[in-house]
């Protein structure tokens, strides 16, 4: 009699709970929608085509202002069944390869796909090294170097999932991602136009270099209209790297880093294999093939922002401060470092590939 007793209100207040957060996650990301819109109206009157602070860093600030008030108010447990940032993380990343048609890759020719792979592996594995050097742990190496090597906060929230990372490591490489890449989108600009670099050479470095997508824009919407365009589709022959890259992670982590005491079977490989990543590269491909009608593409890519939006919401729920400062100096070193390596990289590969190389025709 006592157990039941004791067990219902249990039972009643986790659904109760379930509810109430699930309604408070709905209205925190109709929120943090028009918080975007508004912040990317001001932008866009100041002469940029889009917002370079990204949705991503509103939703997490929202959700580590709304998390700090409901621990202060003691909701904070009642409201944390409905907190579900690896489902809503998982489903946005699949629909993310209708973004990404491996057809990009064709369009940048020889040149911005020889960019695309020298940078990727040049940088992750460089990042890789640096974190191994100042003892990082795997999973925030892993994240960091994709981040760094790809498209900031998408490869690093694809790579979490491939490591079964800690949420604390996603939030706080989310932050680096985007708090750097906002200097660099209006000093990179600068430098070009003291370097005389041509549209096509600065883009290229653009793209290259900067980690978030809006940002690359802004640098190349401030530098030149050319140099805009091929920011954006080196960024883009980037992007189509983050389902090779999560591959490539979950069998290292499978294998190697997570490996039991006997040599793992393709069973437990399978077990801890992300799903998703499967699903990405085939929404990919379908796209590529020209499976779905452009109105559902877009679909897609709206539901993806709708899904990334509540997942970085509920980063910012699940926020931690002590698991933080237990990273201490180390990763912003390591960041910054990667950050110094890929810019010097990026600058140097674009200039012989599109500057010597592959020259744009006069």
């Amino acid at each position: 009699m006592t157990t039941a007793t004791l067990s219902t209100p249990t039972t009643t207040n986790r659904r109760g709970g379930f509810i109430v957060g699930t309604i408070l996650l709905i209205v925190l990301t109709l929120l943090v929608a028009e918080l975007d819109k508004w912040i990317g109206s001001q932008f866009k009157a100041n002469g940029f085509a889009r917002n370079p602070l990204e949705y991503p860093l509103t939703a997490v600030i929202i959700g580590l202002i709304v998390n700090f008030v409901l621990r202060t108010i003691g909701q904070y447990q009642f409201v944390r069944p409905a907190i579900r940032t690896e489902f809503y993380l998982k489903i946005g990343l699949i629909l993310l390869g209708a973004r990404i048609s491996l057809g990009d890759l064709l369009k940048l020719g020889v040149g911005g796909l020889l960019q695309a792979l020298i940078m990727v592996v040049s940088v992750f594995f460089f990042t890789w090294w640096l974190g191994g050097r100042l003892k990082l742990p795997e999973t925030l190496k892993a994240i960091m170097a994709s981040a760094v090597s790809i498209c900031g906060v998408s490869a690093a929230i694809a790579a979490a999932g491939s490591v079964q990372a800690k949420k604390e490591e996603v939030t706080y490489i989310t932050a680096l991602v985007i708090l750097i890449a906002l200097p660099l989108m209006v000093l990179m600009p600068v430098i070009a136009d003291a370097l005389q670099l041509s549209p096509t050479v600065a883009g290229a470095w653009f793209g290259g270099n900067i980690d978030t997508t809006a940002a690359v824009v802004g640098a190349g919407t401030i530098y030149a209209e050319q140099a805009q365009s091929v920011a954006t589709v080196v960024k883009s022959a980037q992007n189509v790297l983050i389902g090779f890259v999560a591959f490539a992670l979950a069998m290292y982590f499978a294998s190697v880093v997570n490996r039991e005491a006997e040599k793992p079977s393709p069973a437990l490989i399978w077990q801890r294999f992300p799903k998703f990543v499967l699903g990405f590269a085939l929404v990919s491909i379908l796209v590529t093939v020209g499976a779905f009608t452009p109105a559902s593409v877009s679909a897609m890519n709206n539901a993806m922002q709708w899904l990334f939006t509540l997942a970085f919401i509920s980063i910012g729920l699940d926020f931690s401060i002590a698991e933080v400062r237990k990273a201490g100096w180390r990763p912003l070193a390591v960041y910054i470092g990667a950050t110094v390596f890929n810019t010097v990289l990026a600058l140097l590969v674009a200039y012989v590939i599109f500057g010597v190389l592959f020259p744009p025709a006069a």
